[in-house]
């Protein structure tokens, strides 16, 4: 009966709320869930309170790596205007403002499109984290968590973060925890930066280890159980692997993992990749030189079962010959089904020509192919 009768107070309340104008109607309508949200038995849940705020107060953060295309916000903007909001927008506090953790394309709609801005009269649907999430670090690895779980992030952009958060002192066991990757992701990452003064010996060693740290960072500040098997690894109780520090490796005194290449376009690094696999013959000429000259960096990524070593190969041999970074392997994209096949060809018998010369035995294309999360297909 008490229940009844407090249910129909609120009802009265309610109907105050046509007398109301917008904003007013708004911040009341907040106010009523951020209490009830209180109380809630899913208080430590966002999306239990779903608020609306002005759209001016929801800002970018500096760090999001994801990158959405023309074509797919106009999808996102249909997919809005047919179906409404269907997911806030994940944000944080900070001096005033919603700064997005995870949804600012959802929001870039809510503010660019005519249609969706007037419906929603300015206004955007925002969730606020944990407040033990506040911290930036935090917020950096909520961001990548959520674009990682729907396997969108740019390779750029994530070196750059892995590097931020080595320069707040975590360590590699904690940045695989916290965004959901292999401590071998972590550091190809980091060899794609170029900073080869983070592979020291000690510390490259230690990668494969629980409680890496990098020489010269100041002990972690923030609390963190560092004790738990939390980083995956990839591959490293194979007897037979065979690793080499990183400043052994050949392609990457080559050039393999830099960003860019001088006097020449994405577009044109691209092509000429494509243009270098498609001529079987410079491709076969050039892998038997890669397995011949690079001793070190054969034996580290070839002896790795868990990554995609026909793919390494194609990426080594187009270093070798022109220079061209692992960075541009789209141009894969670039040749016909027919061209990649006999690509993947050429690739596999020298792969197998350099395990029969040490000492082991050849394998099919499927396991050649096998790919961890780590190494994509070129």
């Amino acid at each position: 009966m008490e229940e009844k009768n407090d249910i129909l107070k609120i009802k009265e309340i309610i109907q105050k709320l046509d007398s109301y104008e917008l904003d007013e109607k708004v911040n009341f309508i907040n106010a009523v869930k951020q209490m009830l949200h209180k109380k809630s038995p899913f208080a430590n849940e966002p999306v239990d309170c779903v608020l609306w705020v002005k759209s001016d107060t929801v800002v970018a953060n500096d760090y999001n790596p994801n990158k959405v295309a023309p074509p797919e916000m106009q999808l996102l903007e249909v997919s809005i205007d047919s179906d409404g909001y269907t997911q806030p927008i994940v944000t944080y506090n900070v001096d005033g403002k919603n700064e997005v953790i995870d949804g600012f394309h959802r929001s870039r709609v809510g503010k660019e499109s005519p249609i969706i801005n007037k419906r929603v009269h300015n206004y955007l649907p925002v969730v606020v984290i944990r407040d033990e999430q506040t911290d930036k670090n935090n917020r950096i690895a909520s961001t990548i968590r959520h674009n990682r779980a729907r396997g969108k992030h740019q390779v750029d952009a994530m070196s750059e973060i892995v590097l931020e958060l080595k320069n707040r002192n975590w360590t590699n066991k904690r940045i695989a925890k916290e965004l959901g990757m292999d401590e071998d992701e972590i550091l190809r990452l980091c060899q794609i930066s170029g900073l080869t003064d983070l592979f020291s010996d000690n510390d490259f060693n230690k990668a494969w280890e629980a409680g890496d740290s990098i020489h010269g960072f100041e002990p972690l500040t923030d609390e963190f159980e560092d004790n738990e098997d939390y980083g995956r690894t990839v591959n490293t109780s194979d007897e037979g692997r065979i690793f080499h520090t990183y400043d052994k490796w050949e392609c990457a005194k080559a050039g393999f993992y830099a960003s860019t290449k001088d006097g020449m376009t994405s577009e044109q690094c691209q092509r000429v990749f494509a243009e270098f696999l498609k001529d079987t013959d410079l491709f076969a000429e050039t892998l038997q030189k890669v397995i011949t000259e690079w001793k070190h960096s054969c034996e580290h990524y070839l002896t790795n079962r868990a990554m995609n070593r026909i793919a390494w190969l194609g990426q080594a041999s187009v270093c070798y010959a022109k220079g061209i970074p692992s960075q541009f392997s789209s141009g894969w994209s670039l040749l016909t089904p027919d061209e990649q096949e006999k690509a993947n060809e050429v690739a596999l018998e020298y792969l197998n020509k350099w395990f029969i010369a040490n000492g082991r035995e050849a394998i099919t294309m499927e396991e050649a192919l096998s790919v961890g999360r780590q190494v994509e297909i070129y």
